[in-house]
């Protein structure tokens, strides 16, 4: 029994020694190793490798992209107006002996001092360009440069800096105000133009609606004309035939159709000489 309990408690001791004697890099780490304060080695790929206890220790940093939000800054333009900046990047730690002996491992010293670098960069960018420059015109090329400039600085801290981006570009309260009221009143004049403009189309639009509808009517009213005029001709041309047949016909027809019309009428009343023509058929008809 007392064997077993020893076998144990030595298979715990080794176990601890093993545990205090290895480390592992995972692929997402950087690692330093020290003997007794003192960097010996930070150049570790991943994977597990072997330190004596008490006289090395071991610290890591994370090797993954980082984000950095900067608190809002006032920039002056080249004009001296004042606009406010709010900036973020993107940064890593490449060279970890150089970034703890730079920062002593600390990342908000180092976060501070990065934040520092890029303000003074988009300091100087932004002195160089005009409102409108900064706010729209060459905002990827100002954070093209700042992010190349400050790159080169942040190497000396252990740090790559792999972007700069501005979220947001803001005006001060009393600046702001004055740009939308004169942005407004911008808008209102352009508006009013485009009004103007819009009621002088539709006047010529209307007038050459109406031009175009007494055009059409006077055609249509043409074209009905010769149309009534030809059907006249023919009119007229037809009972003109249909005399010529036969005269006699015509003429019984034609009066026939003049007493259906006169004496439709029992309240009709007709003074006439009893030789008129219009009793003509009446004097030639004769008893069966």
């Amino acid at each position: 029994m007392n064997n077993i309990k020893f076998g144990f408690v030595l298979l715990l001791a080794v176990a601890v020694v093993i545990a205090m004697s290895t480390f592992i890099v995972h692929e997402r780490e950087l690692a330093i190793k020290f003997k007794l304060g003192e960097i010996v080695e930070s150049d570790y790929e991943p994977g597990i490798y072997f330190q004596i206890p008490i006289i090395n220790n071991v610290k890591k940093f994370d090797s993954r992209i980082l984000t950095m939000d900067t608190p809002s800054e006032r920039f002056l333009t080249a004009e001296k107006k004042n606009v406010i900046v709010n900036s973020f990047a993107k940064w890593r730690i490449i060279e970890p002996k150089t970034f703890y002996t730079a920062t002593a491992g600390d990342e908000r010293q180092a976060i501070a001092r990065m934040a520092s670098i890029i303000n003074n960069e988009l300091k100087g960018q932004i002195a160089s360009k005009n409102m409108r420059e900064v706010i729209s015109g060459e905002r990827a090329e100002i954070m093209q440069v700042v992010t190349d400039n400050a790159g080169v600085k942040t190497r000396d801290l252990g740090i790559e800096l792999i972007d700069v981006r501005v979220k947001k570009v803001e005006l001060p309260d009393n600046v702001s105000t004055n740009v939308y009221r004169r942005m407004a009143t911008e808008r209102q004049t352009v508006a009013k133009e485009f009004r103007s403009r819009g009621e002088e189309q539709a006047k010529q639009i209307r007038a050459n609606a109406d031009r175009q509808r007494e055009e059409i009517l006077a055609e249509a009213y043409r074209k009905s004309e010769e149309i009534r005029g030809e059907g006249d001709a023919t009119a007229a041309k037809t009972y003109a035939d249909s005399y010529n047949q036969d005269k006699e016909f015509y003429s019984f027809y034609r009066s026939m159709k003049a007493y259906e019309v006169s004496f439709g009428n029992n309240q009709d009343m007709i003074l006439l000489s009893p030789d008129s023509d219009f009793f003509k058929f009446f004097k030639e008809s004769e008893s069966p």
